[in-house]
């Protein structure tokens, strides 16, 4: 059967895959396992463990496949596996890799859209990809008891929550406060914040996620706003304005060059793809001002790594928040690890779409899906 990427949503779950999944359906669940990978929180498991007859692996470590010894690795380990259910992105699945799974009839991943996975060779091999929505239909009760565990509702995101999270840690130096607060019982105010108010706030993407955010930094904070990508235009800017509720003209469309040289904030909201991987590179870095902060909360890629590291290393900007990274998880001999150079830098393990409410219910709808 060819593979798909399908939008589930947890109530209509069984419906769809009753008709989709005809090849998982027709044979008993006594001959399937299931390998969940990347599940740092625990929460997979308990979705699965009731399905009768299905044998259920957690593997919360990652395996890089990007290596011939990673490669191997996680072929060996993930080969006897019927069902695979995975992480957006956290592991990849290549042709090198699928082709060594002959087990493998379903791959779950969360979200509808996953660069990582190669879908012509799951197409070859029959084997059916199917993505989860991360939300239940209509609108969550968030007065609930349970409402912590709730997805936010529709509008709203948590990847936004956490680019501004990101910007007011940097911009308000609370990590570096709350370290020298526990660690020297004599410090006192020992560093300035940068006020937002008044100032430009850059952003590289004016979708869906460098709206919002720009949203939030016109609003909240009354910041100019210029954004900037390869097709943007003033027209789409109001566009994306109204769409925030705004008035035309709120957001600014500007040149890559006058919003790396004016922004005194600059967010990243970009898709990676062969063409935008390292468009922030040593010549953007260098026309930012020196008072200037650098955020990324979409992909690690975007920027050029060496060249960041340098900038920062040197004091050439104010600073960086970054919750994305080159490689994930983040090596425990990456340089990052130990960073000491002059300008300030916030880092987080890419927790922008790591929300309770959302993971649970991914992991709700996986349940589903392989108990059809």
């Amino acid at each position: 059967m060819a593979a798909r990427l399908i939008a589930l949503r947890s109530h209509i779950a069984p419906i769809i895959h009753r008709n989709s999944f005809r090849t998982m359906s027709s044979s008993s669940s006594q001959n399937h396992s299931i390998a969940i990978l990347n599940d740092y929180g625990g929460l997979a498991p308990k979705q699965f463990t009731n399905i009768p007859g299905l044998k259920v692996d957690s593997f919360p470590e990652t395996l890089d496949p990007a290596s011939e010894d990673g490669l191997q690795a996680l072929a060996d380990r993930l080969k006897p596996y019927t069902i695979i259910s995975t992480m957006r992105e956290r592991t990849p699945f290549p042709a090198t890799l699928q082709s060594q799974l002959p087990n493998l009839k379903l791959l779950l991943t969360t979200g509808v859209r996953n660069a990582s996975l190669d879908i012509p060779t799951a197409t070859s091999q029959g084997i059916v990809i199917a993505g989860t929505t991360g939300a239940k239909p209509g609108h969550p009760d968030h007065s609930a008891k349970e409402s912590s565990q709730a997805p936010p509702p529709p509008g709203y995101d948590s990847t936004t929550q956490h680019t501004w999270a990101l910007i007011l840690s940097l911009c308000s130096r609370i990590p570096q406060d709350n370290a020298a607060l526990r660690s020297d019982p004599k410090v006192w105010q020992s560093g300035f914040s940068l006020a937002l108010g008044g100032k430009t706030l850059g952003l590289c993407g004016l979708g869906k996620l460098g709206a919002n955010a720009a949203r939030i930094g016109a609003q909240a904070f009354g910041m100019n706003v210029i954004a900037w990508s390869e097709n943007l235009t003033q027209e789409k800017a109001d566009a994306a304005a109204e769409g925030a509720g705004l008035p035309r003209g709120t957001f600014k469309a500007v040149s890559k060059k006058e919003l790396f040289e004016n922004a005194d904030v600059i967010s990243l909201h970009y898709v990676l793809s062969p063409r935008s991987r390292g468009i922030v590179g040593s010549e953007e870095l260098g026309m930012m001002k020196s008072t200037s902060v650098l955020i990324n909360s979409s992909r690690g890629p975007l920027i050029d790594e060496s060249a960041l590291f340098e900038t920062l290393e040197k004091g050439g900007i104010r600073g960086a928040a970054l919750d994305v990274w080159w490689k994930e998880p983040l090596p425990s001999d990456s340089p990052w690890r130990s960073y000491s150079g002059k300008s300030e830098l916030v880092m987080s393990p890419h927790m922008g779409y790591v929300n309770e409410g959302r993971l649970r219910i991914d992991t709700l709808e996986f349940g589903f899906c392989a108990a059809d």
